[in-house]
């Protein structure tokens, strides 16, 4: 009877206690893993997360991260409270596990997102965008959702930093949303990330909605091409090369005077593309960046932050307010740009197809791509990815200067 009461002391059943909010907890591992494995969502971000999330909630793995509270105190397994910030990483690992271990030296210390906007640099080509610069106005437009949803969180009772954190969703950037709630609301970063990645695997499914609902079929027929034969733009770029050199390093510096708090992630995302564009200068660098470091960081990204989504910190109503306003984010975000394109249009000879500005959200390249599928459904012969994927490229640095903004105000 020892034995057998042994053998079930080791089991997680002994430990459940009655409580099997854990299995709900493994249903929604479940639909990311479905998401990702079979619907082929973002695969490389929700497979990690999913299996993150899976790892956490069987009782007694010791796979789940404590989120220490706003003191930077954690509770050890002894009873005993300590200030996470004075542990040692190898006590860390001792003391709470393999999990809170790369947690809080890769996720808490900020370090994974920029290296992610590293290599997110190293794979953008923002030849598109300098091509089509006036398109990249609705790049700026489409950050309307961050700020809209931060002022309705606050009006329900939402903390400053908790509302902006819930906004940066909009922008539609995982490593940007993840920053910006590490700095300034760490104990929701578990649902904000898990909102913000499940959303942009969600982006083939939301845009076609909100196109549906604000655009009309002659709008979507616009031909950007024919657009462009009619009314040639007269200032053009003579050697790309060289701009696409001296783009990063400009833009860097610019947001270092303007925004400060906002290089961290602009400065990587500049380097990593500058690393592209010099070719075989840095043909061994962009490399690292764009295959080794890049795949390093989103594996403990994805698991870490899987690993934070405990029944404990998932199954409450701040939570549910988190996913939804994260929907309401992202999806406002969408219809801004849309109708910052109809508003141009009204004054505009050389007209804009709104898919335009409905990619001018972050999900680089993914948007591009279901905008291209829109408007060839109505027209075979109507590409606009590469204009879509000037407002899109533009996303990316419009949501990491938002985000800038927000920490600089907030923390």
């Amino acid at each position: 009877m020892e034995i057998l009461r042994n053998l079930w002391d080791m089991t997680s059943f002994s430990q459940i206690g009655g409580n099997w909010s854990f299995l709900i907890m493994l249903a929604i591992a479940c639909a990311l893993l479905y998401l990702g494995i079979v619907k082929k969502y973002e695969p490389l971000l929700l497979i990690p997360i999913g299996f993150g999330v899976l790892l956490a909630n069987f009782p007694g793995g010791g796979m789940d991260v404590l989120q220490a509270d706003g003191d930077g105190y954690v509770m050890l397994s002894n009873g005993v409270t300590a200030d996470i910030w004075d542990m040692p990483i190898h006590k860390i690992a001792h003391e709470l596990g393999l999990m809170n271990f790369l947690y809080y030296m890769t996720i808490k210390t900020g370090l994974i997102p920029p290296i992610i906007f590293m290599g997110v640099g190293a794979l953008t080509d923002f030849g598109p965008m300098l091509r089509n610069l006036r398109l990249s106005i609705f790049g700026a437009g489409a950050q309307f959702g961050i700020f809209a949803v931060l002022l309705c969180s606050l009006a329900i009772g939402f903390t400053p930093r908790e509302a902006a954190s819930m906004g940066i969703i909009g922008g539609a950037d995982g490593p940007t949303a993840i920053f910006t709630t590490i700095k300034l609301a760490p104990h929701l970063l578990g649902p904000i990330a898990i909102a913000a990645y499940s959303y942009m695997a969600l982006v083939p499914v939301i845009i076609p909605l909100v196109v549906r609902l604000l655009c009309t079929k002659k709008e979507l027929m616009i031909n950007m091409k024919e657009q462009d034969k009619i009314h040639p733009d007269t200032l053009q770029i003579k050697n790309i090369r060289v701009a696409k050199i001296m783009f990063p390093i400009t833009v860097t510096v610019v947001v270092a005077l303007l925004v400060p708090t906002a290089v961290s992630l602009i400065g990587m995302l500049m380097f990593g593309n500058l690393l592209k564009e010099l070719g075989t200068l840095t043909g061994r660098l962009f490399q690292t960046a764009s295959n080794g470091i890049m795949n390093t960081a989103t594996i403990f990204l994805g698991l870490c932050v899987g690993a934070t989504m405990t029944a404990k910190a998932f199954l409450n109503w701040q939570t549910i307010g988190i996913v939804v306003g994260g929907f309401l984010a992202f999806a406002l975000s969408i219809a801004a740009g849309i109708c910052m394109v109809k508003v141009f249009n009204l004054f505009a000879k050389k007209k804009v197809n709104p898919l335009v500005g409905a990619t001018g959200l972050s999900a680089v390249p993914m948007a591009s791509r279901v905008a291209n599928e829109i408007a060839t459904k109505y027209d075979p012969k109507n590409h606009v990815l590469n204009y879509c994927m000037a407002s899109n490229i533009s996303g990316v640095i419009g949501s990491a200067v938002a985000a800038g903004v927000l920490i600089s105000f907030l923390q």
